[in-house]
């Protein structure tokens, strides 16, 4: 779910050589018109516009520009960064003010120019509440390096790209970010690529507009807004060409559960304030109030903490949040009255430990628990508590080591829990549901943030008939090489394995989810352009 975005940052050119930056009007008229996917600003601002060559040079300037043009391949086409304004609904269904970017791009040739296909793309984990995909010109605002990875991908290869910031980030005043939650997330998305239709023949380059084809693709959270864009425009019978989501929490309600058995990924106490303020305020039923689920240490202004101005560094040494110890040290207890219960929840509430785990991994998990601790005992145990009497069928299939298969990953079937409730909502196995048109999943199975095995797996046995018919494509870049993406898989292990050597295995951990990014996007890129 969490992107560290620092790790492909580059010099792009300062906004004063920009080609067009300062020429546009930072004024335009305002429309009048709040309905959903409205421009706000009409024509929108062109932020920067870069020629191929321009940009090809920029990524050159520094090593690690150097490493993503290698992967992307050299700049075929410029592009045209525009700022959106448009309308959206917010979880209560009132009109809401966001932004994101339209990238276009330019050029002579038939690749840039005319009807193209167009990239909805969706982001990943934000803590900066100024995220805002479409600036270019900065390299200090916190979506820069994403941005300009999705424009040496997509649109300096000719693809349109649409990507929302989302509500919550930027110019939204709704206060906190609907984090996983998927019907607000699809309707952003949706509204984002509506209002991109609107803006198109207004831009610099009236003449390139939309081919017809539409794919969607996005990266930890927005591998998942990506899926949960899918099923929505599906089920409202609109259509996608094909999809490629990646590394993100598809199966929501499994990944919880781990999490709270012990096995802790990296970044979840960054997450679960994320979510369980979205899923309080979108359903009143996480908490009476927060210190239900927080301990006393963290419990005041958390749901108010995130999307934030301050840095994450400052809120770990400002004691806003704890920077890896979501669970107590010390052990609690299942206390039911009920021997079987108590039994097999004390059982998952002990700290994982090796074996049956890897030493490595056992290494990992343990870093989740310290003192002081983000989520109380009393809560942590309830969870458990429910996860034993109303079981996910996946997550307890991994914690036991079992193997999925269609046979074994069915949501749970009336979780008591109101975190959990929101889970199964939420979960992308729920309403079962499959995909109509191409895509492929992206990932890796070592990941220590988003787990391979639990959502990537978890989804793949529900669509096993989909992934036999070819239908749906699975691609872990952990994986022996093989096939068409085996140079992905290669570039991948060794750019890891460099990480490695420069800065030791347990500070590359770190980084390993965002180091799976950019080769996902060119994945992504190369299955988008064998789809008729």
């Amino acid at each position: 779910m969490s992107q560290k975005n620092g790790r492909l940052i580059w010099a792009i050119l300062a906004a004063c050589a920009l080609a067009g930056c300062g020429h546009d009007s930072p004024t335009a008229p305002i429309s009048a018109s709040r309905q959903r996917g409205a421009l706000a600003v009409d024509p929108p601002l062109r932020v920067a516009s870069l020629s191929a060559s321009a940009f090809a040079t920029q990524l050159n300037a520094t090593a690690t520009g150097a490493q993503l043009l290698q992967l992307a391949g050299t700049p075929a086409c410029g592009v045209d960064f525009y700022y959106l304004k448009y309308w959206t609904v917010d979880p209560a269904g009132s009109p809401t003010e966001v932004s994101g970017a339209l990238m276009v791009p330019t050029g002579s040739s038939s690749q840039c120019s005319g009807p193209r296909p167009i990239v909805l793309y969706a982001h990943g984990t934000a803590t900066a509440s100024t995220y805002n995909i479409a600036d270019i010109t900065d390299s200090s605002n916190a979506a820069y390096s994403e941005s300009a990875m999705i424009a040496a991908v997509f649109a300096a290869h000719g693809y349109i790209v649409v990507a929302p910031n989302y509500e919550g980030y930027d110019i939204s005043n709704l206060g906190y970010h609907p984090y996983l939650d998927a019907a607000v997330n699809a309707d952003d998305m949706e509204d984002a690529l509506t209002a991109a239709d609107t803006a198109l023949p207004h831009t610099f380059t009236p003449d390139t507009t939309g081919d017809g084809k539409l794919f969607i693709t996005g990266y930890s959270e927005g591998g998942y807004v990506a899926m949960a864009t899918v099923k929505a425009m599906q089920a409202a019978g609109e259509t996608v060409t094909a999809s490629a989501p990646s590394s993100g929490p598809y199966a929501i309600e499994g990944l919880g559960d781990l999490i709270f058995f012990g096995q802790v990924d990296i970044g979840s106490t960054v997450f679960a304030p994320l979510i369980t303020t979205s899923y309080q305020n979108a359903y009143q039923n996480v908490y009476n109030q927060p210190s239900d689920v927080y301990s006393s240490a963290y419990a005041g202004g958390i749901d108010t903490l995130l999307p934030t101005p301050v840095s994450l560094t400052t809120l770990f040494s400002t004691g806003k949040l704890p920077e890896s110890a979501l669970f107590d040290t010390a052990t609690p207890t299942s206390s039911t009255g009920v021997t079987q219960i108590d039994a097999a929840a004390d059982a998952l509430l002990a700290k994982p430990a090796s074996p049956p785990y890897s030493a490595a991994e056992a290494a990992l998990f343990d870093a989740g628990f310290g003192a002081p601790y983000l989520i109380n005992n009393t809560y942590r145990v309830q969870y458990v508590d429910d996860a034993v009497e109303n079981p996910d069928e996946a997550a307890m299939t991994v914690i036991h080591g079992g193997t999925l298969d269609s046979s074994d990953i069915a949501l749970a079937t009336a979780p008591a829990i109101g975190l959990r409730e929101d889970f199964k909502l939420n979960d992308m196995r729920n309403g079962g549901w499959a995909p109509e048109e191409p895509m492929l999943m992206c990932g890796a199975d070592q990941d220590p943030t988003v787990f391979f095995e639990i959502d990537t797996g978890t989804m793949a046995a529900e669509w096993s008939t989909q992934v036999q018919e070819g239908l749906v494509s699975v691609l872990d870049l952990d994986a022996t090489p093989s096939g068409p993406y085996a140079p992905l898989q290669q570039g991948f292990q060794s750019a890891y394995d460099a990480l490695v050597s420069a800065e030791g295995a347990s500070t590359a951990i770190q980084s390993f989810h965002s180091t799976e990014a950019p080769f996902c996007m060119v994945a992504a890129r190369d299955f988008f352009a064998q789809v008729p």
